[in-house]
């Protein structure tokens, strides 16, 4: 792997900047236009204090098109390695579910794998995170683009959520991948409802007392927009803000963000109010 260093979690919260490499994502499909530009997109997110930045190029918003392999490496891998060559002691993610992808990417240069499928859709993606030895981003979730709105039965919401994220992780060890590779997320917006997503934020102090490190990803989701009656994803920042906030005071490591500027000085206001002290350096 290469030489970059391991995120330390406890000390403060770490931001995920989102780089979309999509024509087709929920909120901001298409404003990048090619690697010039995601290059771009990734400095000015970490000139604003992103600790990793996060890389798709498959949109899993609902109805997503399913784009292949080929066409998801087409868009991937051009952006990641002139990013891996500008930047190269910057931690890159790549969101994928696709064993072929994940392993095209670390090869690349890529450092961590966050697959919103826990290793349903592509099972080999586990393998590829185990013999890498990188981390693995397990996001709950429940059948594909097109059926996860109609998959939103639950008996005990949080309950199912855990037992769904500890079967997954099993399966991920058994794999080949160590317990300290994997870090949890609750999978907002996906297979849940408005109602459940708020649900789910209440419970996540259950979801952290697994041991798992957990990463939240609240950025202009749908259940923000219904919650605010604000139909324009982009204008959702507050709205996220206030759920980043309620991550924070849950215990949330990392979370997944586009407003990389305004959240890092959320997160570290809410660093301040609800995570105990430690003197480490950037609080």
């Amino acid at each position: 792997m290469p030489n970059r260093p391991a995120l330390a979690f406890g000390g403060r919260t770490h931001v995920m900047g989102v780089i979309n490499l999509t024509p087709d994502s929920f909120s901001d499909g298409g404003r990048i236009k090619g690697a010039s530009q995601a290059l771009d997109t990734a400095r000015r997110m970490v000139a604003q204090g992103a600790t990793l930045l996060d890389l798709g190029a498959q949109s899993t918003r609902p109805g997503a098109e399913d784009i292949g392999v080929g066409t998801e490496l087409a868009r991937l891998l051009p952006a990641l390695e002139l990013i891996r060559s500008a930047l190269p002691q910057v931690l890159l993610s790549i969101d994928t579910y696709r064993a072929p992808v994940a392993a095209a990417a670390l090869e690349a240069g890529a450092d961590w794998i966050n697959d919103v499928s826990a290793g349903r859709m592509d099972p080999k993606l586990l393998g590829v995170a185990g013999a890498w030895g990188c981390p693995l981003v397990l996001m709950h979730s429940r059948g594909d683009s097109c059926s996860m709105d109609s998959l939103t039965a639950y008996g005990d919401l949080v309950d199912d959520v855990i037992g769904e994220l500890q079967e997954a992780s099993s399966r991920a060890q058994a794999a080949g991948v160590a317990a300290s590779q994997l870090i949890w997320d609750p999978g907002l917006g996906f297979a849940k409802s408005e109602a459940q997503c708020l649900d789910l934020l209440e419970g996540l102090g259950r979801l952290k007392a697994q041991g798992y490190p957990l990463l939240v990803g609240p950025s202009r989701k749908r259940f923000i927009g219904a919650v605010l009656k604000e139909p324009r994803a982009r204008a959702r920042l507050w709205g996220t803000a206030a759920v980043v906030c309620k991550a924070i005071a849950a215990g949330a490591d990392i979370v997944r963000v586009h407003d990389v500027g305004p959240i890092v000085q959320t997160a570290r206001m809410a660093d301040a109010l609800w995570r105990k002290p430690t003197g480490s350096p950037g609080r």
